[in-house]
């Protein structure tokens, strides 16, 4: 094993809270696994072999860890709040899709700006550990929306559609780019693996098939949601209106 903090500190200090949680309001044993399988997420990207290969040598490594932390866990973390304190959080600014998704864009990006991704990377008992914090943070304001907000539907839809399309240039610009843009990766000693512009590529494109499978997925069910949802008020409709629903008129 090869623990950080993010494995030994936060992942406790997550599990002290979900605790504190469970006492003002008791959960339900389905959102207890997900808690757990949240957190068993970052507990197994940041204390298994993953976490020397990202801190050392690899980019695709890296920007796993990262995915779990900006957009897996979250969303099992927010599903795993009981309803009642999630219905009085939601009131909390952060949590308004206005605010959350360009959040979650400016953490996504700004981290990986070149400089700022290789000085994190120099400093890793530090300033990547903040790196790491903001984006769960960030995630957490994401998904809070779509799984607490009292938003229709089709609006969750329209919001999940918005994050994909704005985040998914970062994952092809990677790809595309014909050079190794991190310094720190580009000479980092490798014995094994892809060379620098190659694992580049291999992260980008892992990120972006990632987001278009999270993302896609999440937002098919809330766009199917809304389309029955407006079927439903169209007959509810036609029968106010005294006009017969089509389904119940007899074939000719």
């Amino acid at each position: 094993m090869h623990p950080s903090a993010e494995a030994v500190v936060l992942v406790p200090a997550l599990v002290v809270a979900f605790a504190l949680l469970a006492r003002a309001e008791r959960p339900s044993r389905g959102q207890v696994v997900l808690a757990a399988a949240g957190l068993a997420l970052i507990f197994v990207a940041f204390a298994s072999g993953l976490q020397p290969l990202a801190v050392h040598t690899f980019l695709w490594a890296h920007l796993l860890q990262n995915v779990v932390l900006a957009e897996w866990a979250p969303a099992l973390l927010v599903l795993a709040v009981p309803r009642r304190i999630a219905a009085q959080a939601a009131r909390f600014p952060l949590f308004h899709p206005f605010v959350a998704l360009p959040l979650w864009l400016a953490t996504y990006f700004v981290w990986h700006y070149p400089w700022i991704y290789d000085r994190a990377l120099e400093r890793p008992h530090s300033l990547l550990h903040v790196e790491h914090l903001t984006y769960l943070l960030a995630g957490i304001c994401l998904w809070w929306p779509v799984v607490h907000g009292a938003y229709s539907a089709g609006l969750k839809a329209l919001y999940l559609f918005c994050a994909f399309v704005l985040a998914s240039p970062l994952g092809l610009l990677l790809a595309l780019i014909p050079r190794a843009v991190y310094s720190f990766y580009a000479n980092a000693p490798r014995t094994w693996g892809p060379a620098p512009l190659a694992d580049q590529q291999i992260a980008g494109v892992t990120m972006a098939v990632e987001e278009a499978v999270v993302f896609f997925t999440v937002f098919t069910v809330f766009l199917l949601r809304f389309l029955h949802e407006e079927q439903a008020h169209g007959a509810f409709e036609g029968v106010a209106d005294g006009r017969t629903p089509p389904w119940s008129r007899a074939d000719s």
